[in-house]
């Protein structure tokens, strides 16, 4: 079993092993894995069988490669399984294990064979579909009063439009990232998160009809002003990737987040909204939605 890169153009061979895939972490979600390949960071993959092996290489010898949990809708790989799988493949490490997984097996069980380190920077927050659908009561009271404010200056207005993201318009969605990133200086260093997700973006954009993303984008007078993508990661839950809204239009994010929950989940009970990387601004945001839940990220470590 040899790992090789993997690219947008593999989507198709692949989307099989996701078919029923249930972590809920957003890390499995395969449209995303793909976009985030940059100069930087390699992902690549290899079959065992009936399962996929993801991994995740860094150029920067001070970050850490690590495999994926396995992921296959039959069956599902023990502590042990696991161990032989990172000597096979000479990995130390499985990141992005979630809890659920750990419980599964028992954390004694796991601990024969690997260190577990909790990541508590990727964890992440989980929503109800109907809650940010409707925002209601009280605790979103302000987030409601936004809404209206927009609402009563753009809408009322009839200033603004939703439509689906296509390859006809994904360029101007990249125009406005372009626009989004000077305004928190995206790119001052490659490497860092905000560069690397701009570039993931980019890459989702230009693939949009191509990896399983549904996307929509909301125009201000003719002008894109936001843009959010989304994936189904399990079969009651999605994934929202990539949000952005401008900043300087009060209300503009509230309203946009809203409509994504709309348009973007139907049918779908749950909202992954990602992490927050360690970001304590991010943090704070991701926790006025009032999560459902918190899906914990663990690295299983091999030990020597």
């Amino acid at each position: 079993m040899k790992l090789n890169p993997i690219t947008p153009r593999d989507y198709p061979e692949l989307q099989k092993y996701f078919e029923n895939q249930s972590h809920a972490l957003c890390a499995y979600s395969l449209s995303s894995a793909l976009v985030w390949k940059n100069d930087f960071y390699r992902p690549g993959g290899a079959i065992d069988g009936d399962a996929l092996v993801i991994s995740g290489e860094f150029s920067d010898p001070e970050k850490q490669d690590y495999l994926l949990l396995p992921v296959s809708g039959e069956r599902r790989y023990s502590p042990g399984e696991l161990r032989r799988l990172a000597r096979r493949l000479d990995f130390e490490r499985f990141s992005f294990a979630p809890l659920e997984y750990i419980d599964a097996f028992g954390s004694s069980e796991f601990k024969r064979f690997f260190d577990i380190v909790e990541r508590k920077k990727y964890h992440d927050y989980v929503y109800r579909t109907e809650n940010l659908a409707q925002l209601p009561g009280n605790r979103h009271s302000k987030k409601r009063n936004l809404i209206n404010q927009f609402s009563r200056s753009h809408e009322a207005k009839n200033r603004t439009l939703i439509e689906p993201i296509t390859p006809g318009n994904a360029d101007e969605c990249l125009e406005f990232l372009d626009l989004w990133c000077e305004e928190r200086d995206c790119d001052v260093n490659p490497r860092e998160d905000l560069a690397c997700e701009r570039r993931a973006a980019e890459n989702a954009l230009r693939n949009i009809d191509r990896l399983g993303f549904r996307g929509i984008l909301l125009r201000i007078d003719r002008t894109v002003s936001a843009f959010g993508i989304a994936s189904t990661l399990t079969r009651e839950m999605g994934a929202l990737h990539f949000e952005k809204a401008f900043a300087g239009i009060k209300g503009l994010y509230q309203h946009f987040d809203r409509e994504c929950a709309r348009r973007l989940f139907k049918g779908l009970t749950y909202i992954n909204k990602e992490s927050d990387m360690g970001v304590e601004g991010l943090a704070k945001a991701k926790k006025s939605y009032q999560p459902a839940m918190m899906v914990k990220s663990f690295d299983l470590v091999l030990k020597s």
